[in-house]
């Protein structure tokens, strides 16, 4: 038997994890930190045995079943308020409809919920809220998807960090969900956080989804945050097939060749996001989910091009809580870290509603309760895969000197399916001051990213986008550092591998939390990457 032993200085206490397939006995006593950084850039070789496309989920799949009660909920989530005081219960009722039915009434339905804390021997409190149904137009058949009734109601004047019980519904219709349970969050103090935190992008509904849900259900988070890439309706058409918009390309006027059925004409095929929340309703009843928007929530509208419909009607958000008034771009906290939630597909320049929102929360944020600040958006500003490579560009000039401004410590992003870990970096240098990056869109669905845009033959074509959903609108031209394409793997880059995963953030205190990724094809207990994210404070002050 070959023993290695690895050792480092953070903390006293190790653990073994025995790799039986190699014989191996690894002792662990901490990890490595971004005060050790920067890092010299590492690029994972891609696993021989993964494949690297997802395959979606049939319409059979068990988990896909409506419910065999008309009045039954279904579909359930729980998502937080601004504070700890506060959550809101989202659920559907009667399911999706016929293509052409007449839309349901949405006060047929009661939007109720009873609620008490767990095992307290106190009556059921009883909250109410509103009730919405939207529609979704198909383009080519010219045929309307109409919702079932969606339910929100907001629960107020909780406990911090306590577990509660609850059921949804409507009582006067005998209709109420089973038993489901829910923790608040901590009250936001430098010295409470979540437990654990789960970040993963760009799920879909595939077999790789399934065993992501897995590993989030077996790692018993505090907290979800979803970005983008949900139930990839966007990607079907209304008579049920599978769109491959993979070779889909727009010239340098914004303009798409051979992808009208993939982006100008999509028809989003609604019955999907039905299948979706009835298949994440394990995870999604139980722990409080935040999503963030991405290009695959946009589904345009054939007559007023409202956009988003799906995603704004069916979650709920704190959105006037945090003062924006709208579900594409929002904050909360959750315990002593302040989440901040952006859109990299609705106007950010410095006139803008959202840029306006930006610097006002960040300026309200008092570091002294919330000392971690983590921002999340779709469009990757530091990937380097050749996928979507830059696509953000302009959202970056816009954006990161405000951020870099207020210090904010971490940025996830989705979109690009697979996994990178930056350096600090402030406008693609190296700043030990700046964010540290986090790309993580490897959560199951699409086909992974494998090519690099420093990889020979992959300096990208700038006259073309690969991306017709956000070519024109966030893309801009210009070498880095005078360099039209990298010959190696950028120095901002320090970690990136192409593997299906989620993240987990586990905060310790206001200046270390623990970041591991953990690969699909990992046993349990076993992570690809693992290290300490570290605030400096006294070198890097907040802008006031």
């Amino acid at each position: 038997m070959k023993k290695m032993v690895v050792n480092y200085t953070m903390t006293s206490m190790s653990f073994l994890v025995i790799l039986v397939c190699a014989v191996i006995i690894i002792t662990v006593d901490a990890f490595p930190s971004t005060v050790d950084g920067p890092f010299t850039p590492v690029t994972a070789p891609l696993d021989p045995n993964l494949n690297p496309v997802a395959f979606d989920l049939p319409e059979s799949d068990p988990s896909f079943v409506q419910p065999n009660s008309k009045f039954l909920p279904e579909q359930i989530s729980v998502s937080l308020s601004y504070n700890s005081d506060s959550v809101w219960i989202s659920w559907v009722t009667t399911g999706c409809c016929e293509e052409d039915s007449v839309p349901l009434d949405p006060n047929s339905v009661q939007s109720v919920v009873q609620y008490r804390e767990f095992n307290a021997r106190t009556r059921n409190k009883h909250a109410t809220g509103h009730s919405i149904v939207y529609n979704q137009q198909y383009n080519a058949l010219k045929k309307n998807y109409t919702s079932g009734i969606i339910h929100h109601v907001q629960l107020t004047g909780l406990k911090p960090n306590t577990l509660y019980q609850y059921r949804c519904g409507d009582p006067s219709l005998s209709a109420m969900s089973r038993d489901y349970y829910f923790r608040t969050m901590p009250k936001s103090t430098s010295e409470s956080y979540p437990h654990r935190i789960i970040v993963a992008g760009d799920l879909g509904l595939t077999y790789n989804t399934s065993t992501v849900l897995t590993h989030i259900l077996s790692n018993h988070p505090d907290l979800v945050v979803l970005i983008g890439g949900f139930s990839y309706a966007d990607t079907y058409l209304a008579n049920k097939t599978k769109l491959n918009c993979s070779s889909c390309k727009c010239d340098h006027n914004g303009t798409s060749s051979g992808c009208d059925s993939c982006y100008n004409g999509r028809e989003s095929y609604q019955p999907r996001w039905d299948y979706w929340g009835r298949f994440m309703e394990p995870l999604t009843a139980n722990v409080p989910t935040m999503m963030v928007a991405g290009e695959h929530e946009i589904e345009p509208q054939t007559d007023d091009n409202l956009t988003f419909v799906a995603y704004s009607s069916r979650f709920a958000f704190p959105s006037n809580e945090s003062g924006s008034f709208t579900p594409l771009y929002y904050s909360f906290n959750a315990g002593g870290a302040h989440f901040i939630v952006l859109n990299a597909y609705t106007p950010y320049d410095y006139s803008s509603d959202q840029y306006i929102w930006l610097e006002n929360d960040l300026r309200n944020i008092n570091r002294s309760e919330t000392p971690w600040v983590v921002a999340t958006w779709s469009l990757p500003w530091y990937s380097t895969f050749k996928g979507h490579y830059r696509e953000g560009e302009s959202m970056r000039i816009n954006l990161e000197d405000l951020l870099y401004s207020y210090q904010v410590d971490i940025v996830f992003n989705s979109q690009v399916d697979a996994y990178e870990r930056s350096n600090r970096v402030y406008n693609y240098t190296l700043d030990q001051c700046g964010p540290v990056y986090i790309t993580i869109g490897a959560g199951g669905a699409g086909k992974l990213e494998t090519e690099h845009v420093d990889d020979p033959g992959n300096c990208p074509d700038h006259s073309q986008r690969n991306s017709a959903g956000s070519c024109s609108f966030n893309f801009t031209l210009g070498p880095v550092n005078d360099e039209p394409c990298r010959l190696n793997q950028p120095d901002y880059s320090a970690y990136r591998e192409s593997s299906f995963g989620v993240g987990m953030l586990e905060v310790k205190n206001e200046t270390h939390a623990l970041w591991s990724w953990n690969r699909n094809q990992n046993l349990y207990n076993l992570v690809g990457e693992v290290i300490y994210i570290v605030r400096q404070p006294d070198i890097c002050s907040v802008f006031n």
